[in-house]
């Protein structure tokens, strides 16, 4: 297994892990600048779409009930929110649709949204829906939106050190002739983002990849109950948030700011297909050992990427299944 020779810590960044989406986006004007942020309605997508905004940017939040994001975007002024369901080939390419007719280059997406630790289900096509939502809807999305994307566009997809818990499993990706755990599911859905941002990248479009840290204030946080989240020791015995950004442990603004780095530091111009965390580019570590069937009681490793998530040839081969699976040829730029 060959790794990105990208992957290399920057050293001399002025953020860390406790830094916060608008430190990190301080002193940058996003005037005239065209954003879409998935899942830019809440938790750390709705701190993203907040900083982009709040820097100049005009950001459009695709959602699959506008009316309920509305009313979770109260007081972030002139927000564009659209309809979008991940999970619907047809809701993705109308979105898309959209955005292209109003001629409109867009020079920042984020994918953000995402499901965590879900139930075996399945999308529209028939693919695992851990698979579907997270890499698969985001895939044909990012494909459907390339001819507005601007030439020094940056594409940021929202990965999570759960990604250490399985590889792509090129065969038996829809989890057909192997048992089924959740965040195996979950884990195999965060590496394929981080292979998509290596292959988009090579491709010629500017990509990374991120872990925003384990932060327990957003929706992904229902998968779990509260027992389990004590074990893990993201809550403490009251149930409030254990804060401890260095451990991994953060808020919401703390986990937005390597996503709001990505899309927009001038410290990562000519730099991509990278997976960062706590504001860097994050370093090659070894495979973790963890096995998703203890997941409840064992704290994953956030410290570095694996290698099997940043393998080109794994890149290149989910490429083309992705292709195949979503009937959605990627435009060559």
């Amino acid at each position: 297994m060959t790794v990105s020779r990208a992957q290399q810590p920057i050293l001399d960044t002025p953020f860390d892990a406790a830094s916060t989406a608008e430190e990190v986006a301080a002193g940058i004007d996003l005037t005239g600048k065209v954003a879409i942020v998935t899942g830019g309605h809440s938790g750390i997508g709705r701190e993203t779409t907040r900083v982009l905004r709040a820097r100049g940017a005009h950001v459009v939040v695709p959602v699959r009930d506008p009316a309920k994001a509305a009313g979770m975007l109260e007081g972030v002024e002139g927000v564009e929110i659209d309809r979008l369901d991940l999970a619907d080939p047809e809701s993705v390419d109308a979105f898309a649709a959209g955005f292209l007719a109003g001629g409109r280059q867009l020079d920042i997406l984020v994918n953000s949204a995402g499901i965590m630790g879900v139930p075996l289900t399945w999308d529209a096509r028939g693919h695992e829906s851990h698979f579907a939502t997270n890499h698969l809807g985001h895939f044909q999305l990012t494909a459907r939106l390339s001819p507005a994307l601007a030439r020094d566009a940056r594409v940021v997809s929202v990965s999570a050190a759960a990604h250490r818990l399985s590889p792509v499993v090129f065969d038996d990706v829809g989890f057909e002739h192997r048992e089924y755990q959740p965040m195996l599911g979950y884990g195999q859905s965060k590496t394929a983002n981080i292979l998509f941002a290596l292959e988009l990248d090579r491709r010629g479009v500017r990509a990374f990849s991120v872990h925003p840290g384990s932060i327990v204030e957003t929706n992904l946080s229902g998968w779990a109950a509260p027992g389990t989240l004590r074990a893990m020791k993201l809550v403490d015995e009251d149930g409030k948030p254990v804060i401890d950004p260095y451990s991994g442990k953060k808020n919401v603004p703390q986990g937005a700011s390597t996503s709001v780095w990505c899309a927009i530091s001038p410290q990562l111009d000519g730099v991509g297909g990278v997976y960062c965390v706590d504001n860097n580019i994050a370093p090659v570590a070894g495979e973790s050992g963890h096995d998703a069937r203890s997941h409840g009681t064992a704290e994953i490793p956030t410290a570095g990427v694996s290698p099997h998530a940043i393998d080109p040839a794994a890149a290149a081969r989910l490429w083309e299944l992705s292709e195949r699976l979503t009937g959605v040829p990627f435009p060559t730029r």
